[in-house]
């Protein structure tokens, strides 16, 4: 319905201190294109790629994708209530529009890739373990997750840990919705059987992690890492 995952798209004041933390965490920098007039990087482990933008965006994460077409499934796409807070389509624009979630996550749906795909294998991961899903912090969960179902994210689990959620998936994002104060703000998941050994080599090399992690969470089994421009990486122990 609002097409493949592309990028969590982040406001990135610094892009050069943000591209070399996300290195020494293991991403890697892809090669990008011209589609944005300003300093824009972009890094991936395999699964989860982090456009670093050097202009101030809308709200900061927000969720990037690619839709083919764009401006054929606009109509589509407001028939099933969505307001678009802004709009840019045209034949001599880079196509793209914005909308907000009912919990106030901004998507944006772009008409091409804005980087060339990774080389890395299948299955590769960061030194953060395997990127999960990105968890986004909600007032109102169901009616929320009824929202993602519209526009094509299947409902997968309803669980407790590390924390209450609902979580949703497409073929190339897992989305977890979680009540507001379980989390400030949305976070990206990694996990791992074998977490507190990779924040140990990680806090080797000078690594500085949270010393405070958001309600509920055991600091004995998850740790919290915040980048250069605040995004938040929140590693969990996985069962």
């Amino acid at each position: 319905m609002i097409g493949r995952f592309l990028e969590i798209s982040v406001h990135a004041p610094e892009v050069l201190a943000s591209l070399g933390f996300y290195e020494r965490l293991g991403f890697t920098q892809l090669t990008t294109g011209e589609a944005w007039p300003y300093p824009y990087a972009v890094v991936t482990d395999g699964r989860l790629a982090i456009g670093l933008h050097q202009h101030e965006l809308p709200q900061s994460p927000l969720l990037s994708f690619v839709l083919p077409g764009l401006f054929e499934h606009v109509e589509e796409l407001e028939r099933l209530g969505i307001e678009f807070l802004s709009r840019r389509l045209g034949g001599d624009v880079f196509n793209e529009v914005s909308f907000a979630t009912p919990g106030g996550h901004l998507l944006r749906l772009l008409e091409a890739r804005t980087f060339s795909p990774s080389d890395r294998a299948p299955g590769a991961t960061s030194r953060l373990g395997w990127f999960e899903e990105v968890a986004l912090p909600v007032d109102d969960v169901k009616a929320v997750a009824g929202f993602w179902e519209r526009l094509g994210f299947a409902p997968v689990e309803e669980g407790d840990d590390p924390y209450p959620h609902i979580g949703l998936t497409s073929d190339t994002l897992n989305v977890a919705l979680l009540h507001a104060g379980s989390l400030s703000r949305p976070a990206l998941v990694f996990t791992d059987a074998g977490m507190a050994a990779r924040v140990r080599a990680l806090e080797d090399t000078g690594i500085e992690f949270a010393r405070r992690l958001p309600a509920r969470l055991d600091p004995a089994r998850h740790a919290l890492l915040v980048a250069p421009e605040g995004t938040q990486l929140l590693l969990v122990t996985a069962e």
